[in-house]
């Protein structure tokens, strides 16, 4: 029998990688029920190089805490005045990089293939999905040393949107 502990990190991961990556909302073969159509995406924001610069905030090395997960490490940096990198580090040697997600600049366009940037300020950015049955994410400074990401999951048949929110603080 699996201990408490490994069923609830095993939970936190299952539901950090629905998070992340969403999931399929077809309908369900077993069960007959079909699933409302999700709402539209907002539309892509239209940005500019100078844009960008109001994301600068969110370059560093940080630590992540939410509620269903344990600590995680993530480093952003700009690789160029249009390209920004976000990097998923191994472990607190900052050493390995385990994934790494491009945030590009193209044709007035700001983000991934899955994710685009949907609204940005001085102190926010959020971004939609391409496909509106996946998660959208906002990432909100709070302080030159600390932001949160806030994870939105959109409605799927009778359940309702969540939202789940990490709190990173940088890494000295």
């Amino acid at each position: 029998m699996r201990s408490a502990q490994t069923v609830l990190l095993s939970l936190g991961l299952t539901l950090l990688l629905v998070s992340v990556f969403g999931c399929s909302t077809s309908p369900s073969a077993s069960s007959g029920q079909t699933q409302s159509s999700p709402a539209p995406a907002p539309s892509p924001l239209n940005i500019t190089i100078n844009d960008l610069k109001k994301l600068r905030w969110i370059e560093g090395t940080w630590r992540g805490t939410g509620v269903v997960q344990g600590p995680f490490l993530e480093r952003y940096k700009f690789e160029n005045d249009s390209s920004l990198v976000m990097e998923e580090i191994a472990d607190e040697s900052l050493s390995k990089v385990n994934s790494t997600t491009r945030y590009e600049l193209k044709d007035g366009r700001f983000g991934t293939d899955s994710a685009v940037a949907t609204a940005l300020d001085d102190t926010s950015v959020t971004f939609s999905p391409v496909d509106p049955r996946r998660n959208s994410f906002r990432f909100q400074s709070d302080s030159k040393d600390s932001w949160t990401a806030i994870l939105t999951l959109p409605a799927r048949g009778t359940t309702p949107a969540k939202e789940t929110i990490y709190k990173l603080e940088r890494v000295k």
